[in-house]
């Protein structure tokens, strides 16, 4: 049983978008501190933009992870554009909840790096929440390195 990425349809990701939103809503509340319909309505729009042409948009690598006929999860990159000619950057990385703790997430990765390099794409970013040990140490298994960090403190309103 080996894992594959197929290019994903315009009806898988009608169907995936929905729960992405949501997800990214809640993070933004919990990390970001926006309502809860501010973080959705911000999740909904900055993925709008991502993806204008949903599956069929340009430089976005939209793959579904299968293992035979098993849908296991799915994987979004952007290659290099004109605002990074560099980096292909990983936007979303799903592995279902079923199917986790099989190594699934990291032969998305290592597949999409395979694809990435047949277009000659030098190197592979993301972002992660730092609240999230799991991902994070998958993704230094995997090679990646902290480029860059944020920080946030909450202050509460006087009064």
């Amino acid at each position: 049983m080996e894992l594959t990425l197929t290019p994903m349809t315009a009806q898988d990701l009608a169907r995936l978008l929905v729960a992405l939103e949501q997800e990214f809503a809640e993070d933004l509340v919990a990390h970001r501190g926006l309502t809860p319909e501010a973080a959705l309505a911000q999740s909904a729009s900055q993925i709008r933009e991502s993806l204008p042409a949903g599956a069929a948009t340009e430089g976005a690598l939209l793959r579904v992870a299968r293992v035979d006929d098993t849908e296991v999860g799915w994987i979004w990159v952007a290659v290099p554009g004109a605002t990074d000619s560099q980096r292909a950057w990983i936007h979303n990385i799903e592995v279902q909840p079923a199917h986790r703790g099989r190594g699934y997430a990291r032969r998305m990765i290592q597949l999409i790096e395979v694809e990435l390099a047949q277009l000659k794409v030098p190197e592979l970013g993301l972002n992660v929440f730092g609240t999230n040990t799991v991902a994070i140490g998958l993704y230094r298994s995997l090679g990646f390195e902290v480029t860059s960090q944020q920080m946030a403190k909450r202050i509460e309103p006087a009064g």
